[in-house]
Order: structure tokens, then C-alpha cells, then sequence
């Protein structure tokens, strides 16, 4: 198999996995606490990792203290939020945060973005009235939340991961997870809980943590941002197929119009930033080089034998 077909598989892979993992959270959920599910999510997953670590630098530590606070933050906001709504809803709305990271990054965006992202808002509403005009659900409101606080997460990301191996981060950042949940978590520890539950439970740390971490690291490295961003971006999509087709989901037809309006608006919306970040990329290129060739020493027009490039 060519290798461009290979890493296109393994991202569509990772999607699927993100995108079972919220009926995989609202079933774990159901025979255990959610702090004890967060914990042997994180837990099992440090024992995973930690034998593959060769060293942590100082820089590594500080930015995986901060990002695994952040990273704990969002998967208890994720994780209450989907035992009070569908995986298919969870899935969606958390699919915002493709619209609301830039907002957040601080950079110019052209008038059209904002309308991509009112158009999400829009179908936000429409998810959270689907059985009709009432107040929002608690469910919704959360994973609500967990997008807006999911998109703090991806920028801080962008900004403390420089430098720093992914691995490494990972790492911290599972320990942190372990080190926050462990104490509410130990005294409701599922220990008669049946193979089923501890199958969900390492499913969730094994593939939707370890390996969809180490996988889209390695498929991003072999492939354009762009499509890597394309691939990844179906997570909703498989979110809701497994809600319906594994959780005995339904979406009736309001929430069939904002899932539509949902993944049309976060797709058009991470399109507009793509193209308006590679054109201000390149700008900036073009800058940098006019700036330098201005400041390069002018040469005479009568050069010297010293002046001339070495002959071979």
C-alpha cells in the first residue's frame, strides 16, 4: 500500500476512535463514577506510557503541569457532560472548538469566518432544542463548556509545546490527570465491576488516549496539515454514526438540521482560517526576505579573487 494511502488510514483511524470515545465515556460512565473512570483513563494510560520515556527536561515538566491541568479540565467537563446527553450531540457540539480555537489564538480573521462560526452557534441551538423549544439541557451546556475550554487547551498547546517531545508531554500530562483523580476516585474503584467495564475502561486509555495520540503524531509527519486537518475533522461524523448505530441513538429532524449546519460551518470555518493563515504565512515569508536582502552589505561592482566563489 502506498505510503500516502497508509497515513491517510491511520488518521481516519484516530477520527474513529475520537469519535467512538464519547458512547465509550457515557457506557463506562454507567457502571462507575465519572472521577473514577477519568482516573483509570489516566491512570492506565501512564503505566502505558511511562516504560517508553527516556528522560523529562525541566521545560517538558512546566508545560505538561500546565496542559495536563488544562487537558483534566476539559475531559471533566467532556465526560459529566456526556451522561446527561446523547454521543451524538456530545460528539457535535464539541466540534466547535475547530471554530472557537482561532477566535482564541488572537489573529485576524476575515468577516467570513465569523459568519462560519454564528452558523455553528446557530446549529448549537438546534442540537439543544432537538425534542422541541426548551431550556437548554445540562448535558449540552457542558459539552458546551468542554469546547470552549477544549479550544483554550489547543492554543496553550500551540504555544508550550514548542520545543518539547510529544512523548514526553503525554507523559506528564497523564501523570498530572492520575495525580488529580486518584484521591475521590480510589474509594469507588470498580472492583467487582465485570470484564465488560474494564474493557471500556482500557479501550478508553489504550486507543482513544495512547494510541490516537501516538498515531496522529506519526501520520502528521507524513502528510500535509491540511489533510491531516480534513481527516481528523470527521470526528463528529463517526461520533454521531456510532451514537446511532452502537447506542440505539436517534436524532430527530431539528437535530439532523444542526448536525448538517454544525459540520458544514466548522468545515467552512477551519477552510477560512487554513487559507488565511497559509496567505499571511507567505506574506510574511516574502517580508523577511525583502528585510533581508536590504540589510545584506552592497558589494562593489570591480570585484577581488577574494569576492569570487571558490572554484571546484
Amino acid at each position: 500500500m502506498p505510503g500516502s494511502r497508509r497515513t491517510d488510514l491511520v488518521l481516519l483511524l484516530v477520527a474513529v476512535v475520537w469519535g467512538s470515545s464519547y458512547l465509550a465515556a457515557k457506557t463506562a460512565t454507567s457502571s462507575a463514577p465519572v472521577l473514577t473512570v477519568l482516573f483509570l483513563r489516566y491512570a492506565i494510560s501512564a503505566l502505558a506510557l511511562v516504560p517508553l520515556v527516556r528522560g523529562i527536561t525541566r521545560k517538558e515538566l512546566k508545560a505538561g503541569l500546565v496542559l495536563g491541568l488544562t487537558q483534566a479540565s476539559v475531559l471533566v467537563l467532556e465526560t459529566y457532560g456526556v451522561t446527561h446527553t446523547t454521543a451524538a450531540n456530545a460528539g457535535l457540539i464539541i466540534s466547535l472548538t475547530l471554530v472557537l480555537t482561532p477566535l482564541l489564538d488572537g489573529r485576524g480573521l476575515p468577516p467570513r469566518f465569523y459568519l462560519a462560526a454564528g452558523s455553528c452557534m446557530v446549529a448549537v441551538g438546534l442540537l439543544m432544542s432537538a425534542d422541541g423549544l426548551h431550556s437548554p439541557g445540562t448535558g449540552d451546556l457542558l459539552m458546551l463548556a468542554a469546547a470552549v475550554v477544549r479550544a483554550g487547551h489547543v492554543t496553550l498547546v500551540g504555544r508550550l509545546s514548542v520545543g518539547v517531545r510529544p512523548l514526553q508531554l503525554t507523559t506528564v500530562q497523564t501523570l498530572v490527570g492520575t495525580a488529580l483523580f486518584v484521591a475521590p476516585a480510589v474509594p469507588h474503584l470498580p472492583t467487582h465491576a465485570g470484564i465488560g467495564t474494564w474493557l471500556q475502561m482500557v479501550y478508553l486509555a489504550l486507543f482513544c488516549s495512547v494510541f490516537a495520540f501516538l498515531a496522529q503524531t506519526w501520520a502528521v509527519q507524513r502528510t500535509s496539515a491540511s489533510r491531516a486537518s480534513l481527516l481528523l475533522g470527521t470526528e463528529p461524523i463517526w461520533a454521531v454514526a456510532i451514537g446511532i448505530s452502537l447506542g440505539s441513538e436517534r436524532l430527530t429532524v431539528p437535530a439532523v438540521v444542526g448536525a448538517v449546519l454544525m459540520l458544514a460551518g466548522t468545515t467552512w470555518g477551519q477552510s477560512i482560517e487554513r487559507t488565511h493563515r497559509l496567505r499571511n504565512g507567505s506574506t510574511s515569508d516574502r517580508r523577511n526576505r525583502c528585510r533581508q536582502q536590504r540589510q545584506r552589505p552592497s558589494r562593489s561592482p570591480s570585484r577581488s579573487l577574494s569576492d569570487s566563489p571558490p572554484s571546484r
